[in-house]
């Protein structure tokens, strides 16, 4: 599960490795910015220096003594220039690689998340926390080690220097500072939470926007488009109110920043109008003074300002967190072996299980023996978990207690790579990824050749459709599938199995969806797949699964029947009715 309520100090503790394969750019980075900060802090005292030599010296003001000084500060600026390009260019693109690698770990974190996880967390959800949220990084990475640094070296160097000038009035001027902070700090931290808010709703939009979109032919089936935009409407107003609340924070905020900028500068007009008259500075530190007092403030607005995008940046690693934290519940055990040339013999050993968010138990104490190459059905009601049962073998969920196994070994002995390697799925919802006819079956095995998935598709009964189509094995089949019927996605599924060529096979469903000519089709080619082979079929369809080996009754109290279909018959038991409401009886 996700944690939530990460402090400040933590996110930046958890964000720090980041940093790491990039320590060289960031010091440079870090060293161009002490470059460009010595401009700001050279040019007061050349200035100071030209007031006080014309008031007091005028005979040295000479043109060698300005051009020197001028000289000076062109050297210093032509370095500002090319500092400041380097932070411009390369400190981006080292803000842009840590985004880089925080999404990389964050979609590598998700593929071995369980499916309570997805069952659990919107798609929208996911997506704008490796997308959107992880923008802001780009920037808070290269700018917050930046911003900060650059800070503290004017803040102290102004310190230093106008407290050489004056010190009581240097006293004067920083004691409104921790004031500023004290009324500043919780505006701020409201607005990071209107920050967290927006990014929530963002993904609440993303989700309804993906859900509305992928269901498009329900919707206008149903003519609910009014419905859809009433619903999206409303999470948009929403939206609307988050962003609201945040630009009244913010408003809010630098309200007082520019009240505690004006209470500066009145200071400074005040005590150090009163100190010059008193010959307490002269007029080129007052000037010197003033330039400071401005480099302060302008830091400490842009710090403030820094302060916007510090939040986004903040919120941002939040929710990548929220991601990282969350529990792998399937893992590999330190021991974990390969499973190699599986036999497909696989066992149920009191097996319980219980969803692990809900805590709804769907067996208890279940056992189970299926011989290798035997062909096992699984019918009964709906909610007697005939796929979750068929969903512990991969190990897309764990036992709550009991065990299962594959070939006499505790399937959480395997490593999951190898287990799922050895397993073929065939569902009723077909997924097949946005891409050609090609890449989906080829998915099946990495690295097949051509040949291969040609000889896998005309297995599966699906290369002479797939030639027909125009361009063949290259047709684009749209975003999962769309442009084709559910018979060719089906097969095309089929072939990507018989590609993989796993000893176990696991039919969900594979033809209740169908029509009866595409369910002969596909039946014909799932007869030829499951030949030699561990088969476990799920149906609906009583009619395509009379040739099993055994058929298993699952019902909510467990295995109730078993045998093969004339056995069942002759008992006149749940089967039989089954059969009998199917209108299907012998």
């Amino acid at each position: 599960m996700e944690r939530n309520g990460y402090g400040t100090r933590e996110l930046l503790r958890r964000f720090a490795p980041y940093y790491a394969k990039h320590k060289r750019v960031l010091i440079f980075d870090l060293f161009c910015a002490l470059l460009t900060t010595l401009c700001e802090i050279v040019l007061p005292l050349i200035i100071s220096g030209i007031t006080n030599t014309a008031q007091y010296n005028p005979a040295a003001l000479t043109l060698r003594y300005i051009g020197t000084l001028a000289a000076i500060y062109l050297a210093l600026r032509v370095v500002d220039c090319f500092a400041g390009y380097f932070m411009a260019n390369t400190g981006h693109v080292m803000g842009a690689a840590i985004e880089t690698d925080m999404r990389r770990d964050a979609y590598g974190h998700l593929q071995k998340l369980s499916n309570t996880y997805f069952n659990n967390t919107k798609v929208g959800q996911i997506m704008g926390r490796i997308t959107n949220d992880l923008f802001d990084v780009t920037e808070f990475a290269h700018h917050c080690p930046e911003e900060f640094f650059i800070a503290f070296v004017k803040i102290a160097a102004a310190f230093v220097i106008l407290a050489g000038i004056n010190l009581p009035l240097t006293a004067a001027v920083f004691a409104l500072i921790p004031i500023m902070l004290f009324v500043c700090v919780p505006v701020n931290l409201r607005m990071r939470g209107t920050f967290r808010d927006q990014r929530r709703q963002i993904g609440e939009l993303n989700a309804r926007i993906e859900d509305s979109l992928l269901g498009q032919k329900v919707v206008k089936a149903f003519t609910g488009e009014d419905a859809e935009i009433d619903r999206f409407e409303t999470d948009n107003q929403a939206f609307l109110g988050i962003k609201r609340a945040t630009y009244r924070y913010m408003a809010q905020f630098q309200m007082l920043t520019r009240a505690f900028d004006g209470a500066m500068y009145l200071a400074v007009i005040v005590l150090g109008g009163w100190m010059t008259v008193r010959g307490g500075i002269t007029a080129g530190e007052l000037v010197a003074y003033v330039m400071y007092v401005t480099t302060l403030i302008t830091t400490i607005r842009r710090i403030i300002e820094f302060a916007e995008q510090f939040q986004r940046g903040i919120t941002g690693i939040e929710r990548f967190l929220g991601i990282m934290d969350a529990d792998i519940e399937i893992f590999d055990s330190p021991d974990a072996v390969e499973l190699r040339d599986a036999k497909g013999e696989i066992a149920f050993e009191n097996v319980s299980f219980e969803y692990s968010d809900d805590h709804n138990q769907v067996f208890k104490n279940l056992d189970l023996h299926i011989k290798a190459g035997e062909k096992v059905a699984i019918v009964g009601p709906s909610g007697g978990g005939k796929t979750t049962l068929c969903s512990l073998i991969p190990r897309f969920y764990d036992v709550s207690s009991g065990r299962v196994t594959v070939d006499g070994r505790d399937v959480r002995d395997y490593t999951l790579r190898s287990l799922r390697g050895s397993i073929g799925i065939v569902q009723q919802d077909v997924y097949l990824f946005s891409g050609t006819v090609f890449d989906n079956i080829a998915y099946g095995r990495r690295g097949a050749t051509r040949d291969e998935v040609i000889t896998a598709a005309k297995r599966a009964g699906a290369h002479e459709f797939i030639m027909q189509l125009r361009d063949g094995y290259d047709t684009y089949v749209g975003e999962r599938g769309v442009k084709l019927s559910g018979g060719q996605k089906q097969r095309i599924s089929i072939a990507r199995v018989f590609l993989k060529d796993p000893p176990i096979i696991i039919l969900d469903e594979a033809t209740s969806a169908l029509d009866n000519e595409s369910e002969r089709a596909v039946s014909e080619a799932l007869e030829t797949l499951a030949a030699g082979r561990t088969t476990i079929t799920i149906a609906h369809r009583l009619s395509t699964i009379r040739s099993a080996d055994r058929i298993l009754v699952l019902t909510e109290d467990g295995i109730a029947e078993q045998g093969s279909h004339a056995e069942l018959m002759a008992e006149h038991g749940i089967y039989y009715r089954l059969n009998e409401t199917a209108g299907t009886l012998a």
